[in-house]
């Protein structure tokens, strides 16, 4: 998809909800939206009432490793900005509002904590963004553009961060930045606002650098009740210090072999202290630890046994609960505005959501609400639509089968579903968009949309790939899968039969992929098949057999690279080893680790030099074959003949051609998607309007002409000369061809058919396609227009567009997306719907009458302001192109005779309605 074009996202989730290990939480100052960043990349955006009810919104993607760490972005309540890090470097600038990516930088250090920090020069106000991580300093970025402007340096014993925390002071312009070292040296840095007007400059270096003796230091926060103490929470042990000169005031060791990993003041005189398996404690301060007391500090310099802090109550034990594959994520808000709850939230590996509220007194504290993501999908009703669910419910079964592996041909719109039970089923996408979506006849028909099922995997099919769709030197029939059967199966997608079946591998296929296009000609007709059992293969679908196995490798593949000039196959290993093996001979030509296998990546990385180009030179190039041990070099030196000849005849062919190139953009692209690998697919429709726009107008321009066009036609429209041309052509590689077999006894080129068997598979291909005979284009602004469409704004209208216009209501919350910066995306969740309605439920019980945006937001255009510009200018852009068309309608063929000034009139009144 162009980035510069109006591409608009749908998404089918399907009835499982997609994985979401926490590994990061957030809650936004209004206490109206939870944040959480997973292991996976993603991030999930909750709303929360004021009456602690949690319901999933939307799901942020972008980041490419796991998110470390979230914080705000900006102080005010009208735009609330979140910005994220990931273990990669990354980090991004949302809207919370609508999940915008607004700015986005990557970096070449992970950071792990960030704390958002604003100032006031006169009467400007700018934030910034204090991070720190895995490098020895504490970077300050500013908070709208992510440039880091300035850090902050240690001169003394320079470290690692392992926590951070900003004193504000409200007596002086001076500000407290307080941070542990990995090492337990507590530094401090004073930041003031001319110091944060400095950019590239020199660095700020600490004012006091104090060992406290805190080794593995979890978290460090301050108390904003007295402003004068600190606590420090290490793995074995949490202290509280005074904020003024870092006194140590009270010392808590652990019991029960527990890790503490956090702790926040939630009292002036108590403590919330959390442990890695989920369990918290809530421990009252001793008279040493409070200012107001007149016992400050009467510890400082003493041994403090016997005077550890009495435990109040302990809470969240998880000793009952499932097993959670990685620790759970605590963290500790409270409200700075109304509501003023004190909440202490929860998120873990299953993606469920635990929240306690604390009242004043609390006699013992109980869960105030707990969701999961599953959970949240599994009170819809109906459940969240799949991409082929009407074909994959079986007899007796509530659940639909899985699709565990997807492919999209957007030349023959059709979408190449692999299933948990080993099937493949080939559907028409736009038609099972249609019936997953919208409401209409097809739903009484069983089986519907004419569909075709692929049987050979006896289990769970991983892998799919249609190689004509990357390189049109594959032939346009086959489709290749992958199962955990250890087998690659080569399929004949328009006759359904199984052509071959490969059985190399000693483990489930875990990836297909096609080699560069100046690779040998051999491998040129190969796929690459990766497998679990650490092996790679070229499988020859030419050739019908494996003409390489490359199984030596100890460590599972994590990269598939190419020197095609050297007629190398590259693999990456998790374990940082590198091996190069030769294509054509099979041969493992070395295996190295370290700086050596880096490099080796990387140069496979650069812009490699034609093989016509190297030709030039056949006595240097003689001898790097030689060197290299290279069948490929001396196959390219023996074909430089035929190719020079070739290459003429081509480009007389081809310039007798004439025809204009075609709009290479698709209006409508399905992308297979899923959060985990262990998940089954989910699908998103991408449209794109203007494609749309065009593919529309360039058939009403070859309307005219009601010839229809078949294969035959085809082949006539060419003038006499033309075809002579061409029959010339073949006659000379034909003879060039035999001349080649005859002094190399190998195949250098492609074995074509004859051309009758050239012919009679052209008949073929032609007749089964016409099975599926469909109009793309007109199905796809169907679809388009009757998702868009504010179903709900006027009845009379969504009247017209049913009975006149043809267009279908969705029977299911529709749930769209937004492509913004950088190809970030963030698509509504099914359950968003939830939170819309509630809304709209409590204006109703208030006794207001609903103003009509908010009845437009039952249906479409409730989500944000930047989806609903979106939105309507596809909405009016698409209707003025269909009323520019002859008798345009979604009916069939008995409407088509209507006056077109109609059709005409009715998308006229459809824009203004949306317009008003």
């Amino acid at each position: 998809m162009s980035g510069n074009s109006l591409v608009l996202p749908i998404v089918l989730w399907g009835r499982n909800a997609p994985t979401h290990c926490i590994s990061s939480l957030l809650v936004m100052d209004d206490l109206a939206t939870i944040i959480t960043g997973c292991h996976d990349g993603q991030i999930c955006i909750w709303d929360m009432t004021p009456e602690l009810e949690i319901n999933p919104r939307a799901l942020l993607f972008g980041h490419t490793a796991s998110v470390t760490c979230l914080s705000k972005a900006s102080a005010g309540s009208d735009k609330q900005y979140l910005v994220s890090a990931s273990e990669s470097g990354e980090m991004c600038l949302w809207d919370v509002n609508d999940g915008r990516c607004i700015e986005f930088t990557k970096l070449a250090c992970a950071h792990t904590g960030i704390q958002f920090y604003q100032f006031n020069i006169g009467t400007q106000r700018e934030g910034r963004l204090l991070c720190h991580g895995h490098y020895p300093e504490i970077l300050v970025v500013d908070a709208t553009s992510l440039e880091v402007l300035y850090s902050l340096v240690s001169k003394i014993s320079p470290d690692w961060i392992s926590s951070m925390s900003i004193i504000r002071s409200h007596r002086t312009q001076e500000d407290t930045v307080v941070a542990v070292s990995v090492t337990g040296i507590l530094k401090v840095w004073i930041i003031t606002a001319d110091v944060s007007r400095m950019q590239d400059l020199d660095p700020v270096f600490e004012e006091e650098s104090k060992p406290i003796y805190c080794q593995g230091c979890q978290s460090i926060s301050f108390c904003t009740f007295t402003q004068l103490s600190l606590l420090v929470v290490c793995s074995k042990y949490w202290r509280v210090f005074d904020a003024g000169d870092f006194s140590l005031l009270c010392s808590v060791p652990s019991e029960n072999n527990q890790s503490w990993v956090g702790g926040e003041f939630i009292a002036a005189d108590k403590v919330i202290i959390w442990t890695e398996d989920g369990c918290s404690y809530i421990y009252k301060l001793p008279a040493s630890c409070l200012p107001a007391s007149e016992h400050f500090r009467s510890n400082v310099g003493k041994k403090t046994e016997g005077s550890i802090p009495p435990l109040v109550y302990s809470i969240a034990d998880r000793a009952d609960k499932q097993l959670l594959i990685c620790p759970p994520v605590t963290r500790f808000f409270f409200g700075r505005r109304e509501p003023f709850h004190k909440l202490l939230i929860q998120g873990d590996s299953a993606g469920r959501l635990t929240v306690w509220s604390f009242p004043l007194c609390p006699p013992e504290l109980q869960v105030s609400v707990s969701i999961s993501l599953q959970e949240a999908f599994d009170k819809l009703m109906p459940s969240p639509a799949g991409i082929i669910d009407q074909l994959s419910v079986l007899p007796g079964s509530n659940e639909p089968i899985k699709v565990t592996a997807s492919v999209y041909i957007p030349s023959q719109g059709r979408l190449v579903c692999g299933r948990e039970d080993g099937s493949i089923v080939l559907v028409p996408a736009t038609q099972t968009a249609i019936v997953q979506l919208l409401q209409g006849e097809h739903m009484l028909r069983r089986g519907w949309p004419p569909h075709r099922t692929l049987r050979g995997h006896r289990h769970k099919v991983t892998c799919l790939l249609y190689p004509h769709q990357v390189s049109p030197r594959y032939d346009q029939r086959s489709l290749v899968s992958g199962g955990v059967d250890f087998s690659v199966i080569i399929w004949d997608i328009f006759t359904g039969e199984m052509k071959h079946i490969f059985c190399i591998h000693g483990g489930e296929i875990t990836q297909l992929i096609v080699p560069p296009e100046n690779c040998s000609t051999r491998v040129q007709h190969c796929v690459c098949s990766v497998a679990s059992d650490h092996s790679v293969g070229l499988l020859s679908l030419r050739e019908r057999k494996c003409i390489m196995l490359a199984s030596r490798h100890l460590f599972p593949i994590q990269v598939i690279k190419w020197r095609p000039c050297d007629d190398y196959l590259v693999v990456g290993c998790s374990d940082g080893s590198v091996y190069v093996w030769q294509m054509d001979t099979g041969a493992l030509d070395r295996c190295v680790m370290g700086i050596t296998a880096v490099e080796i990546l990387n140069a496979c990385d650069e812009v490699v030099p034609a093989a016509m180009d190297s030709l030039n030179h056949p006595a240097v190039n003689l001898k790097q074959a030689m060197t290299r041990r290279s069948l490929a070099a001396l196959k390219n030196m023996a074909q430089h003949k035929l190719q020079t000849l070739a290459t003429n005849l081509l480009a007389a062919d081809n310039a007798d051609k004439g025809n204009l190139p075609k709009y290479s953009h698709n209006s409508l692209v399905v992308q297979a998607m899923k959060t985990n690998v262990t998940d089954p697919d989910m699908h998103v429709l991408f449209f794109d309007v203007e494609a749309v726009i065009i593919q529309l107008l360039t058939e009403e321009a070859q309307r005219p002409n009601p010839t229809l066009v078949s294969p035959e036609t085809l082949q006539k429209a060419p003038g006499g000369a033309d075809k002579g041309g061409s029959f010339l052509a073949n006659k000379i590689f034909k003879q060039v061809k035999e001349t080649i077999k005859e002094n190399i006894k190998e195949h250098l080129l492609d074995e074509d058919e004859d051309e009758e068997e050239e012919q009679r598979r052209r008949e073929e291909k032609s007749k089964s396609l016409s099975l599926l005979e469909y109009n793309l284009t007109m199905d796809t602004a169907k679809l388009f227009m009757s998702c868009l469409h504010a179903w709900g704004l006027n009845g009379e209208l969504d009247e017209v567009c049913l009975t006149r216009l043809g267009m279908l209501r969705p029977h299911t919350p529709v749930s769209f997306g937004l492509i913004s910066r950088g190809g970030h995306m963030s698509l509504m969740l099914p359950t968003f719907k939830d939170s819309l309605l509630r809304q709209l439920a409590e204006g109703c019980a208030e006794g207001r009458k609903l103003s009509v945006s908010e009845i437009v937001g039952k249906g479409t255009y409730g989500v944000s302001r930047a989806v609903t510009t979106q939105h309507l200018l596809s909405v009016i852009s698409l209707a003025n192109t269909l009323m520019g068309m002859t008798n345009a309608t979604f009916i069939g063929e008995h409407m088509k005779k209507a006056p077109a000034r109609k059709f005409t009139n009715i998308f006229m009144e459809h824009d203004l309605y949306l317009i008003y």
